[in-house]
């Protein structure tokens, strides 16, 4: 393996993955939004076209809605909530670490540290904040997406008149399709972090040591 792929084998992987499903998804989502279409005797779309409905883009933005919310909650939330014997959670009595005190910062510190003041504020909170930033605008897709095909749907159903986004944002669907996927994704984290407590795995950082007791918390 090429050093600089071994030195990023895991980010590598992971979005290598991304693509193939994201392009998997559109190619069964293209077959299916044409079955919808064909049930109401509209033309079907190429697949070049349909990346640009609504029907793609809702389906896109409402996952990644859910899946930043998580994170980016989850990193916030364990800075200052613990969980006994997890994994997932700094020990109990754990304040900051000594090497979050910008006073010891170094020449090869990021330069936001060194500068202190207003970048500093920012750079030490910025894994959140960028976690976070994501799911806003991912939160908006999903809206702007979502109004899309919810108008498409009800041209095709009823002729209804098309409805704003402002609208669409107040409808039970939208907030349906959002909580259906909120909830999972704090239920995985929920799970994971409970289930590390007792279970192992083995040269993973996401685990305790396998010989670590059940109590001892953090990994």
């Amino acid at each position: 393996m090429p050093r600089w792929l071994r030195g990023n084998a895991l980010s590598a992987a992971m979005l290598g993955a991304f693509v193939v499903f994201l392009l998997l998804q559109s190619v069964f989502g293209w077959q299916t939004h044409n079955e919808e279409l064909a049930e109401y005797g509209a033309a079907p779309l190429s697949w070049w076209a349909y990346l640009g409905t609504g029907h793609f883009a809702e389906a896109v933005f409402e996952n990644w809605e859910s899946e930043f919310l998580q994170m980016g909650g989850y990193v916030l939330l364990t800075a200052y909530l613990v969980q006994k014997g997890s994994a997932e959670s700094k020990p109990e009595d754990q304040g900051d670490r000594p090497e979050d005190d910008p006073r010891r910062a170094g020449p090869d510190s990021p330069w936001p540290v060194r500068v202190g003041g207003l970048p500093q504020v920012i750079y030490r909170n910025s894994l959140s904040l960028a976690l976070l930033l994501i799911f806003a605008g991912s939160f908006l897709g999903h809206l702007f997406g979502g109004v899309v095909q919810y108008n498409e749907e009800q041209a095709l159903q009823s002729g209804a008149d098309p409805i704003s986004a402002w609208q669409f944002l107040g409808t039970s669907d939208f907030w349906f399709q959002s909580m259906q996927n909120w909830q999972s994704e704090f239920l995985a984290v929920g799970v994971l972090i409970l289930l590390s407590i007792f279970l192992r795995q083995h040269a993973s950082p996401e685990s305790k040591p396998v010989t670590a007791a059940h109590a001892e918390t953090g990994a």
